[in-house]
Order: structure tokens, then sequence, then C-alpha cells
């Protein structure tokens, strides 16, 4: 298939050249995702500093974090941040099988019961947000989730979240593997 409107790579306005070599130095690459953002630069920008803030920062691990990207977008369908977030997961140690097991499973990972309480309820937020309740909460607080871990969670949730729609919607070609 081929992307329902074309990435911008050519006539780029400042504002998109400067987030575009942030995206480069971080990736060694400017992903068809950002080059899709960047027919619209103050979204383009606002997307960066999301991912920099959610992604890059915080008191949640790296693997967390591609663990509920990976739910995520395997509950949204989307193929782009399934392809990119397996293959993040892959490069921080995750077994194949152990990533596959996911979509089933926590247990088969070496996620503590408090960052698997989070990935669960950052999966079940994403998939019937009207579904979480004051219980939903203080099962969380009981594994130790504190209230910066839960709106972490959901900020990883939420990322991902846009991202599925927006990649789905444009059918946005997945440029690694």
């Amino acid at each position: 298939m081929m992307a329902r409107i074309p990435t911008c790579d050519a006539d780029l306005p400042q504002e998109a050249l400067e987030t575009f070599r942030e995206i480069e130095e971080t990736f060694g690459m400017v992903p068809n995702l950002f080059r899709t953002y960047a027919h619209y630069p103050p979204l383009l920008r606002t997307n960066w500093e999301k991912i920099k803030a959610v992604l890059m920062t915080g008191q949640l691990s790296r693997a967390v974090k591609e663990a509920i990207a990976i739910l995520v977008s395997t509950d949204n369908n989307s193929a782009y941040c399934l392809t990119t977030h397996v293959g993040d997961m892959l490069a921080l140690g995750m077994p194949q099988e152990v990533i596959d097991s996911l979509r089933d499973s926590l247990d088969q990972t070496d996620f503590t019961s408090r960052e698997k309480a989070l990935i669960a309820f950052a999966r079940e937020a994403n998939r019937a947000p009207q579904g979480i309740n004051d219980e939903t909460i203080a099962a969380l607080h009981r594994a130790e989730a504190s209230n910066a871990d839960i709106v972490e969670a959901l900020g990883v949730m939420e990322l991902f979240a846009a991202f599925n729609k927006f990649l789905v919607a444009l059918d946005v070609d997945i440029d690694f593997k």
C-alpha cells in the first residue's frame, strides 16, 4: 500500500528543519511518522517534545514504556508502531518469544509486580477507559505504584493511542524493520 499523503522531504520551513535535526540526532534518521507530521510544523514540534518528555524521561523504565507501546499498538492495529516498538524491545534485550507472549500474559516477563500492574492498567485504559474506577487505582497503589507512575503510564498510552490513530488513518509507510 501507499501512504494516503506524501511525507515532507523538501522545502521545509526552518521550524521543521530544526526539529528534523534533533530527531535525526536521536534516531539516526527521521522516521516517516515525523516526515508526515511536518505538513504542520507546530504539531511536529509538539509531538517531538512529547516523545522526549514521555519516552526519554520519567521513573518508568524504557522497557515498561515499550511494553505499553506494543500492547496499545497491537490493540489499535498500528503496524507502524508495532514494528517500531517490537524492534526497540528487541534492542533492549527482550527475546522475541517473550515479546510475542505480551499480548496474552505478562507472566513470562521479568517485570516487577508494580510494572506489570502499570502495563496492564495502561492497556485497559486504552481498550476501555470508562472501565477504570476507584478500585482500579487502589489496586495500583497496593502494587506500590505512585500517582506519578500512574500518570506516566497513562501518558505513554495516550502518546501511542494518538500516534496509532494518526498512522492508521494516513496509512503511513513503515520505513524501518
